[in-house]
């Protein structure tokens, strides 16, 4: 559904992990999605915006279309089509939220399984299992009230991203380092070096972690491919050209894989 279902898709993906770009990949290979635009769903309007040269503002609403304030005629075939590319994203909405809001759950779930299987000490650690819970409220509370891909552009998503490592991560690390400590100092070194190297693998190992639990979410993203190669089909369908001459090109989508 245009950047805003990837953007948004990607951001609950990755919460939790330090770098997870190959898992929304994964579960996105059979519909890959790209757009230069993002998506604001307004409660009467739909709102496409480039940045990038030359910017542009498209507007969809009830039907009829106009791009940078300006609107376009349109025949009767074209606002059929302009209205349901706004119905399909409206339902499109709840279908992406439910699997982001699901992919915290799993994300969640990961970190506590790594932490179990790091520090056991840590994973019984309430001030780790409270933190992880709030971030993660944190986050649902903000996929629910999202309506825009611009909540989910790389200066906000890498401070959720940072917010929730500088909470957890740490404190599993840190339980880790102590452990290795108090065998050093007990003369053991061999535990306190393969504690060590457990700290080391802590990140690669959770991202191993979390791809496993996410490619649950496979059934939804490809539920959602059918909806998003309907509106890559109906805007390729417009007759109408934008000013300036040029056809809309809102959204591409990639041909199903052979």
């Amino acid at each position: 559904m245009i950047r805003y279902a990837t953007s948004l898709l990607t951001a609950a993906l990755l919460t939790l992990l330090v770098n997870h770009s190959t898992v929304a990949k994964d579960l996105d290979a059979n519909c890959p999605v790209r757009s230069n635009y993002d998506l604001t769903v307004r409660d009467t309007a739909l709102l496409f915006e480039r940045t990038s040269a030359p910017p542009q503002r498209i507007e969809m609403r009830s039907g009829g279309l106009a791009v940078n304030g300006a609107a376009v005629p349109l025949n009767a075939a074209d606002r059929s089509r302009i209205t349901s590319i706004e119905q399909t994203v409206r339902m499109l909405v709840p279908m992406i939220k439910t699997t982001a809001q699901r992919a915290v759950d799993l994300a969640a779930a990961a970190v506590r399984e790594e932490a179990a299987s790091a520090s056991p000490k840590s994973a019984a650690n309430p001030k780790l299992n409270a933190q992880l819970d709030a971030r993660a409220r944190e986050l649902k509370a903000r996929i629910a009230g999202s309506f825009s891909s611009k909540d989910w552009r790389g200066a906000a998503f890498n401070g959720y991203i940072a917010n929730i490592l500088g909470d957890v991560l740490p404190l599993i690390a840190g339980d880790l380092a102590q452990d290795a400590l108090q065998a050093t100092l007990q003369g053991n070194l061999t535990q306190a070096a393969a504690l060590t190297e457990r700290a080391a693998a802590l990140r690669p190992s959770l991202d191993k972690r979390m791809h496993a639990k996410l490619e649950v979410l496979q059934p939804d993203f490809d539920n959602l491919c059918p909806h998003i190669r309907k509106l890559d089909a109906l805007e390729s369908a417009i007759s109408t050209p934008l000013p300036g001459g040029a056809r809309m090109d809102l959204i591409q989508v990639a041909p199903p894989p052979k």
